[in-house]
């Protein structure tokens, strides 16, 4: 073994002392392309692919997972600050499986799973206590999941249950969340995180939830609907959220003609808030309605007589006698007619309830930037024409709202001025961008062009090298060195002798070395007798050799 492989080793020697420069060059090159490609391969191959197990831990989560990956003997890597832990792909959901077994990663606080173990002989109190702890630990999970938020904790406070209820004692929460770096939560989540944790006790409102963030802002307001705080709260956020959006209506109007960042419109809007309640009668005289109709007709006979007796008991007893003897007699008769009407007049009643939020009056303020014409140094600014003012000035009124004209009673206004813009700042800062870009786009040409221009290089200085290097000379040998050349003999199989009294059959010794080009002369004219001093010469070096 050992002889073959010190054979072997001589071989190759013998081989690299007849190679030139390029030649070595070459087989150094392609050398180490092997290997470097042979120990990629084992790299990649023995490289092991992991995957996320758990993101986003706190420190002491991070710390038990930890310890439970030590005793399963599970190699990990930790990323993140050690909020993330990465083990092997092929291992991810059965060590997932395993740490939920063990009740690994529990969050931040206690959750419900403080119910899970049986506790006999506890008092309310600290049923009730229990209880409030694990709401207030699973709003916190379920509010860290949020993508703003890193973590959170949520404090909860429950008036006692008692016979007399007190109405000025009411649920109150407290949440406290660290959000990432310095961002601030937006107002979507702020009310998100107020309403799920309103939602999740009984009696709580959203507007007694306080959140407080840790940089120290307070991102909530403790206030009622019913306060005088409250109701400011709400009409300023009316007003505003009116004025924006009138404002963004007239001003993409604008934008879609003139160009983007060629208008500005700001809109200040004055809603009334009161509450009125109305209510109006009005008669209408011409309307007349008979309502009642009484007549009465009479009539009355009567009937009287006159006495000539002397006063005395004759004349006051009644009796035939006196009766004949009676003066004349009167008659008188009565008519009496009474007609009674009662009208109705038309009346008309009506109840009116205006509800607050009635607009009062409009006013906008808009300007435009003037028109430029011309590039570089040509441009300059066009005024435009009182027809194009009035247009554009037609355009807000109609997309506002704004009354013009003899319908104008609420007395809105606007102002639509033409001025330049200061565009310096966007300028340059468009200059900064197009040379950062273009900084940008020839580093990536070339961080992507560096690698073939290497190999370009590399293969130029091997060509070269290659051009450079002197035609190699094959040393042949006493066999090879007897390549004969025919001589000027008269083919008869004659020739001159060599100085030694020696003849070579017609050919002459040449000395010293063949060069490629005389070598391949001679193999065209001669191939036998090539092969046989080849033969010859190889058959020697091995002699040698031995």
């Amino acid at each position: 073994m050992n002889k073959n492989l010190s054979k072997l080793l001589g071989q190759i020697g013998e081989i690299w002392k007849h190679l030139g420069a390029s030649q070595r060059v070459s087989v150094v090159a392609a050398t180490f392309v092997l290997v470097a490609g042979l120990v990629g391969i084992a790299l990649w191959s023995s490289h092991t692919e992991y995957g996320l197990l758990y993101g986003r831990l706190s420190d002491t989560e991070s710390a038990k997972v930890i310890a439970a990956l030590d005793d399963a003997k599970v190699p990990y890597k930790i990323s993140s600050g050690g909020g993330s832990i990465m083990v092997p792909s092929d291992k991810v959901y059965m060590m997932r499986m395993q740490l939920a077994g063990r009740g690994i990663p529990r969050g931040d606080g206690v959750g419900f799973e403080i119910f899970d173990k049986p506790n006999f002989g506890i008092s309310d109190f600290v049923q009730r206590a229990n209880y409030t702890r694990a709401i207030q630990g699973e709003l916190a999970r379920t509010i860290g999941q949020l993508d703003e938020v890193e973590s959170a904790r949520v404090m909860i406070v429950l008036p006692e249950n008692r016979l007399l209820l007190d109405k000025d004692k009411y649920p109150t929460a407290s949440v406290f969340v660290h959000v990432h770096g310095t961002t601030q939560l937006q107002p979507q989540s702020i009310n998100s995180i107020r309403f799920l944790v309103a939602n999740s006790v009984e009696g709580l409102k959203p507007n007694h939830v306080t959140v407080v963030d840790n940089l120290g802002n307070v991102l909530s307001e403790n206030s009622d609907n019913d306060s005088l705080t409250g109701l400011t709260s709400t009409q300023l956020a009316a007003r505003r959220n009116l004025e924006q959006y009138l404002g963004k209506k007239a001003q993409d109007m604008l934008e879609k003609v003139l160009g983007p960042g060629q208008a500005i419109v700001r809109v200040s809007a004055e809603i009334n808030y009161d509450t009125v309640s109305r209510t109006e009668e009005k008669f209408d005289p011409d309307g007349q309605v008979v309502r009642t109709q009484t007549k009465n007709d009479e009539n009355t006979d009567s009937t009287t007589a006159t006495s000539s007796a002397p006063v005395g008991i004759a004349s006051n007893t009644g009796s035939d006698t006196n009766s004949a003897s009676a003066g004349p007699v009167n008659n008188s008769r009565n008519h009496k007619a009474t007609s009674s009407v009662e009208y109705e007049i038309g009346k008309t009643t009506s109840n009116v309830l205006v509800a607050a939020g009635g607009i009062k009056r409009l006013s906008a303020s808009v300007t435009v930037a003037e028109r430029m014409e011309g590039t570089g140094a040509d441009r300059k600014p066009v005024a435009r024409t009182p027809e194009e003012v009035e247009k554009l000035r037609r355009i807000v009124t109609s997309a506002v709202g704004i009354e013009s004209g003899a319908d104008n009673t609420r007395g809105d206004a606007i102002t639509l001025e033409e001025l330049p813009f200061n565009d310096q700042f966007i300028t340059e800062v468009n200059q900064q961008l197009d040379v950062q870009q273009s900084h940008e786009f020839y580093w990536n040409i070339a961080r992507n062009a560096v690698y073939p221009a290497a190999g370009l290089l590399v293969l130029f200085f091997l060509l070269r090298l290659f051009k450079r290097t002197p035609v190699q000379d094959i040393p042949i040998g006493v066999p090879v060195g007897r390549l004969m050349n025919r001589m000027n003999g008269n083919g008869n199989g004659n020739s001159n002798g060599n100085g030694n009294g020696h003849s070579n059959g017609g050919y002459e010794l040449i000395p010293g070395v063949v060069t490629v080009d005389v070598l391949n002369k001679l193999v065209k004219e001669n191939p036998a007798s090539m092969n046989q001093a080849i033969r010859d010469w190889m058959n020697k070096g091995r002699t040698s050799s031995n």
